[in-house]
This record gives structure tokens, C-alpha cells and sequence, in this order.
């Protein structure tokens, strides 16, 4: 049974997992608090599907400093490399 992490993780046994494989904090929490993330077989949209405003709102979200003078093929570097 995965230990609670407290109300900002929501998916505990995927964070303890991500952490596992040797994820920093930030990046195993982003990824466990990602509705989208437990999904199998990539039925998340790709970056190059979504709206420049989704992609803002993402970066936005997770905290990438400049993304309001990116270009949407920026803002998806940015995503990818954070």
C-alpha cells in the first residue's frame, strides 16, 4: 500500500513509483496529479494537437518562466524539457 502523501499528491502509488525510477519530486508530482497521466496507450493529446492557449495554460500550470512570448512550437519544447 502506497503512503499518503497528503492532500497535494493525487495519486500516491504512481508518485511512489515515479520516484522509484528515480523522478524528482516536482516531476513525480506533476505527473501523478495529471488526470491524463494514468491513461494507457497515449489517448493524451499530443502537444502538436492542442491549442496554443492549451499549451500556455499547461506551461502555466506547471511553472515555465517566458511562456507568454513563446511561439506554440516553443511552449511544446518547453513542455517536453521541463
Amino acid at each position: 500500500m502506497a503512503k499518503d502523501h497528503g492532500p497535494s499528491i493525487k495519486n500516491d502509488e504512481q508518485y511512489e513509483e515515479l520516484r522509484d525510477e528515480g523522478m524528482s519530486k516536482s516531476k513525480a508530482a506533476r505527473i501523478a496529479n495529471d488526470p491524463n497521466s494514468g491513461e494507457k496507450g497515449g489517448k493524451a493529446d499530443k502537444y502538436e494537437e492542442r491549442t496554443k492557449e492549451e499549451l500556455y495554460e499547461k506551461a502555466q500550470e506547471i511553472g515555465i518562466e517566458g511562456r507568454s512570448d513563446m511561439t506554440k512550437d516553443e511552449l511544446i519544447k518547453a513542455l517536453r524539457n521541463h
